[in-house]
């Protein structure tokens, strides 16, 4: 080393900042995604609908929904050695007054994240429905049942990754 400093000019300084700031711009709505309002959070408010059609005790699925499972993992072999257990990633297209049943997630955490469209959730743990926009993320936790409703005029889109347990009912 020589001991100098290079200076460089503060345009550069600016304009990395610039862009560091328009990727916390374009990936902050993720971290804003909507939520159950905190005076709204309850445990067990709200059971599965029963002005559904129902089969066997579960809400029958639409004909307007689209569920790709898109990439699995065994997670049964070594070295993560997780018993009788699966990760998956899904893509769930849920056209226009499409429902997604109502599910539970007691041993299937997921993580979802709402590529386009608008979703209306109703979930067991809040007394009021949530509306989701694109970049929402929703954690779905074990305590949490819920189902899902598009009510817009375009479909909805949403990336979904699960530990699922056992064979797959595709909720």
């Amino acid at each position: 080393m020589n001991g100098r400093c290079e200076r460089r000019p503060l345009g550069l300084g600016i304009l990395v900042a610039g862009f560091l700031v328009s990727l916390h711009a374009a990936f902050a709505p993720a971290a804003l995604a909507a939520e159950c309002p905190a005076d709204q959070k309850k445990e067990n408010v709200r059971g599965a609908p029963t002005d559904q059609v129902w089969d066997g005790g579960k809400l029958e699925a639409s004909k307007s929904i689209v569920d790709m499972i898109t990439a699995t993992i065994d997670v049964t072999k070594s070295p993560v050695d997780i018993k009788d257990r699966s990760f998956r990633l899904r893509r769930l297209e849920v056209a226009p007054g499409g429902i997604v049943p109502w599910h539970e997630h007691k041993d299937r955490p997921a993580i979802a994240y709402l590529l386009e469209g608008n979703l209306t959730e109703y979930a067991s743990n809040c007394a009021v429905p949530v509306e989701h926009v694109p970049g929402d993320v929703i954690v779905e936790t074990p305590n949490l049942s819920h189902w899902w409703k598009n009510f817009g005029d375009k479909k909805a889109v949403v990336i979904s990754a699960d530990l699922l347990k056992g064979k797959d009912d595709n909720m």
